[in-house]
């Protein structure tokens, strides 16, 4: 990002590292700026592997997509979208169901910015500001609602997201999201594990994000299967992402072993 634009001009505050602008340079994006790469680098010293990581989470997020739209699903919203990069939801969602619709959600203002200049000639797709912590802002926004039929099945992403819901907040978010959706709809989200993992290195990366305002919460399998209740999930389960029904159109994959993923419906 140009940073000899005054981010504050744009309402983004650049005193603390942004987790979308710490995912977005993960992939090597260019939308961040020096106190988010300053994070990753930081997260890196404990997780070398982390750019690799965050290939193989979006690689997971395009067998999903087009996974829940082979079974039907024709609109979907991405909870936490994060900035744009190749293969957007919409793009993989659309080359299965040309008339997909997508609502974009974040609460980050960069996204914000970026998502709508990318969007503006796509009527079938639309960004909104709202925070998944607040699952009435984000299912009752307007263009929500302009967009999703909630009498009809719905497909919801929360990739790389849940693991920033608190113990105390996963029932209200999951259950709200799980109630506002009607039977046929999908949930797909990925979520960092501490399975496998030196206590101290998960410790490092959690206090990494402690700096940011979207502290991380790196759990175990058992818990993070939790955020699933309500749901049946989809073959193979909750497993690493990289096992997750494997595409050999995807790059080939590695054994992923900081990130889980699956994909449930709601009976």
């Amino acid at each position: 990002m140009d940073e000899q634009v005054d981010p504050s001009s744009l309402g983004i505050d650049t005193s603390k590292p942004s987790v979308a602008r710490m995912y977005d340079y993960y992939l090597d994006g260019k939308d961040n700026y020096q106190v988010d790469r300053d994070a990753v680098d930081r997260v890196a010293e404990a997780m070398p592997e982390i750019r690799r990581l965050a290939r193989e989470n979006r690689a997971f997020l395009r067998r999903a997509v087009r996974y829940m739209a082979r079974q039907g699903i024709r609109q979907f919203i991405d909870i936490g979208s994060g900035l744009p990069t190749g293969g957007n939801t919409h793009e993989i969602a659309q080359e299965i169901t040309p008339d997909a619709r997508v609502v974009y959600v974040d609460n980050d203002p960069v996204v914000l910015v970026h998502g709508r200049a990318l969007l503006a000639r796509d009527d079938n797709t639309t960004v909104a500001t709202a925070d998944m912590r607040d699952p009435a802002s984000v299912l009752g926004h307007p263009n929500t609602t302009k967009l999703i039929d909630f009498s009809e099945p719905v497909g919801v992403l929360l990739i790389a997201m849940v693991h920033f819901i608190t113990e105390e907040e996963r029932p209200y978010v999951m259950g709200a999201l799980r109630d506002a959706l009607p039977s046929g709809s999908h949930i797909t989200f990925t979520h960092a594990t501490r399975d496998g993992h030196p206590t101290t290195t998960v410790e490092q990366i959690e206090s990494v994000y402690a700096t940011t305002p979207t502290p991380i919460y790196i759990r175990e399998h058992a818990e993070i299967a939790r955020f699933f209740d309500g749901y049946d999930l989809a073959d193979p389960g909750l497993v690493t992402v990289d096992a997750w029904r494997p595409d050999p159109a995807d790059p080939a994959p590695e054994a992923t072993y900081w990130i889980y993923g699956g994909v449930g419906r709601k009976p």
